[in-house]
């Protein structure tokens, strides 16, 4: 019988990957004796230290395959370059550049750019950058209150940027609330007049012309192109969005706006035309607006058009803005104030002033009341009422206004102080 005696070697065997390990084996009886050989599992990168047998038996020793991994190569790209600096057009930083105007020794000689003329000096405007000359009347829109501060010809001021809302901006604009499920509260409020109609007793009364609220347009992407309108003439004219009268500090409070102030009394709006004016403000906060839409036009400034036909007394909208004493505005340049208290006491008188908030009344334009065209061409008016003891104003039409007709009403409905002889 062959002995085998295995031995472990003093040096480690460690072999390169690419040799592979052999072994010579003489006979199966050499085959049988290796089976026997115990041999541990590569669990650990580390080779473990060599070990004695209790029985003295020699000690084994694993053979480890080191193996060198190296990281992956990063293909390092070039350092990226700033991206290049957008630079604004000369046109728009010399729109906003500072300017100074050298103030001339003698200006007898200024002729309005218009007309050529260098009569009414009086009414003549030197602009504060070009310092030409352009009469009051002469200018498209027409200037009719002398401007406080400083003032820019049309050529100098250039063109107002119209800017475009989205949906999102614009019912984030106005503010408009969703309508809920309940369609008691969406109902429209022609059926609320039917049922009340209905429900009310059969006495024969004095019949009265009421107030019909405005209808507005059935399609919503109408409605928004509409609204966007709207939203574009205040934003050039730097105004916020307000559809009810506002009380600012500093200006009057909201205690001054009482209708038993008015010299001689206010008419108190009925409770069915009161119900109507609620319904028309619901219907704007659910972005129900009135059929008009805002244009500008070059020669009369931002104007509104109907959208729909509007039927004879349809309550158009309420006139709004900032209260504030008529004392207070007495050298104001502000060109669409209106009288909402004229009070026995000319200190308490009131005025809405529509230059930082307002909404759609602020830019209907007024008539030439001195003329036969002018006085035909009026199709809504103003009219102050006394709603739940506050003074309110109201635009309603006049006559039915068909699709596309310019709005106009007299701006000297109560008092002939605002000068219309130059209106178009």
């Amino acid at each position: 019988m062959t002995s085998l005696h295995v031995t472990t070697p003093k040096p480690p065997l460690l072999l390169p990957l690419s040799q592979k390990l052999t072994i010579s084996v003489p006979s199966a009886t050499t085959k049988h004796i290796l089976s026997k050989i115990p041999i541990l599992p590569l669990s650990h990168p580390q080779m473990p230290p060599a070990t004695t047998s209790p029985a003295g038996r020699p000690a084994q020793r694993l053979i480890r395959f080191n193996r060198r991994t190296s990281a992956p190569r990063r293909h390092l790209s070039p350092p990226q370059s700033p991206p290049p600096k957008k630079f604004k057009p000369l046109s728009e930083v010399m729109e906003r550049a500072r300017f100074a105007v050298v103030e001339r020794i003698d200006y007898s000689d200024v002729r309005c750019e218009q007309c050529g003329s260098g009569d009414r000096a009086e009414e003549l405007l030197l602009c504060d950058k070009c310092d030409r000359g352009f009469h009051m009347k002469c200018l498209r829109p027409i200037v009719a209150i002398l401007p406080i501060g400083s003032w820019h010809c049309p050529k100098c001021s250039g063109h107002r940027r119209v800017r475009s809302f989205s949906q999102k901006k614009i019912i984030d604009f106005f503010r408009i609330q969703k309508c809920s499920d309940d369609k008691d509260k969406c109902a429209s409020p022609q059926d609320a007049t039917k049922r009340r109609r209905r429900s009310g007793s059969l006495v024969l009364q004095k019949r009265r012309r009421r107030l019909l609220p405005f209808i507005p347009s059935e399609d919503p992407a109408q409605r928004l192109k509409q609204m966007g309108s709207l939203a574009s003439a205040l934003t050039a004219l730097h105004m916020e969005f307000s559809d009810d009268l506002t009380y600012m500090p500093g200006m009057a409070p909201r205690s001054a706006n009482q209708s038993k102030f008015e010299d001689g009394g206010m008419q108190i709006l009925s409770k069915e035309d009161t119900e109507t004016l609620e319904n028309c403000r619901a219907m704007c906060k659910r972005g129900e607006c009135p059929p008009l839409t805002v244009v500008f036009d070059a020669c009369e400034g931002f104007t509104v058009e109907a959208d729909e036909q509007i039927k004879d007394l349809t309550l158009i909208a309420e006139y709004t803005g900032d209260v504030d004493y008529i004392k207070h505005r007495a050298n104001d340049d502000c060109d669409s104030m209106m009288t909402l208290l004229l009070a026995l006491n000319p200190s308490k008188s009131l005025v809405i002033c529509p230059d930082k908030r307002g909404n759609i009344a602020r830019f209907i334009n007024g008539i030439n009341n001195h003329s036969l065209e002018g006085k035909k061409k009026q199709n809504c008016k103003c009219v102050r009422y006394s709603v739940n003891d506050e003074c309110r104003v109201l635009l309603v039409a006049t006559r039915d206004i068909a699709k596309g007709e310019r709005l106009y009403y007299d701006y000297n409905g109560y008092e002939h102080e605002y000068p219309t002889e130059h209106f178009v």
